[in-house]
């Protein structure tokens, strides 16, 4: 990694892992054996074997573009070892929609620990990530560095027309006048659950059930009941959020015309 004419050994790490996840065979309902996947001619029905197959674009219905594997082998790119920063950008800026896959650096050997440090500290002493590019997998990557605890984490940045505009989607929604009494009952509401960023108590309710599921065929049991569907009969909004801030120990506000009005100026 080089800034101006600091430079540093770092060594790519990545951040996430499939390794948890449940994965499935497909098998042959009557017999039970595994089977595999096979490319098919639409035509004649046939199987095409790896060594048939080539890449195709279709420009018109019908029409394609041959793309050859030396062809498209000319275009990866080979990896200059180089992560050289083209500039900072000030932390609160970054658009998380952005962010695709982290991660982690770390210094690649001894000498590389001070300078690496030095960068570090400094990105998080001015609230900066640092943006660059590197080749990853033959490939060009815009990516983000940002300090993390005695490391730094690196992010693969999507391209902006991977990312939908958000005014495309919003387009659609009328502004609606929300009722001052209802926002203030869900503002003290807010106000009860105040917590950090914890990852670790995220749940995959779906990857457990998964699991629940096949543990329980392994033994022969029945399989866990499902959970219950979410009631969808319409509900009054002001008394459900006032049930809820019940619940959590707080208290709504009188009801009546200016009462946060009255509330604020208090």
């Amino acid at each position: 990694m080089k800034v101006g004419s600091v430079s540093c050994g770092v060594k790519i790490i990545g951040a996430v892992s499939e390794a948890e996840k449940v994965h499935f065979r497909i098998l042959n309902r009557k017999d039970g054996l595994p089977v595999k996947s096979a490319y098919i001619d639409e035509e004649t029905g046939d199987t095409v074997e790896a060594a048939e197959q080539v890449k195709g674009y279709e420009v018109e219905k019908g029409e394609f573009i041959r793309i050859e594997p030396d062809e498209i082998k000319k275009l990866k790119m080979v990896s200059q070892h180089t992560l050289e920063i083209g500039e900072f950008v000030p932390a609160a800026e970054i658009d998380a929609r952005y962010l695709e896959k982290p991660y982690y650096l770390v210094p690649a050997d001894a000498p590389s620990t001070e300078p690496f440090a030095v960068i570090r500290d400094a990105m998080a002493r001015k609230k900066v990530a640092a943006r660059s590019c590197v080749v990853l997998y033959q490939r060009g990557r815009e990516v983000l560095i940002q300090p993390l605890g005695k490391g730094m984490v690196m992010t693969e940045l999507r391209n902006h027309n991977e990312v939908v505009a958000a005014d495309a989607v919003f387009e659609g929604l009328k502004d609606r006048k929300v009722d001052p009494e209802m926002q203030e009952i869900a503002q003290l509401l807010i106000d009860k659950k105040p917590a950090k960023f914890d990852p670790s108590k995220f749940e995959d309710t779906y990857e457990q059930a998964l699991v629940a599921m096949i543990e329980a065929k392994r033994k022969g049991k029945k399989p866990p009941k499902p959970a219950p569907e979410p009631r969808t009969n319409v509900v009054n909004l002001a008394d459900v959020l006032r049930k809820s801030l019940a619940q959590e120990g707080g208290k709504a506000p009188s009801k009546g015309p200016g009462t946060a009005a009255k509330r604020k100026s208090a």
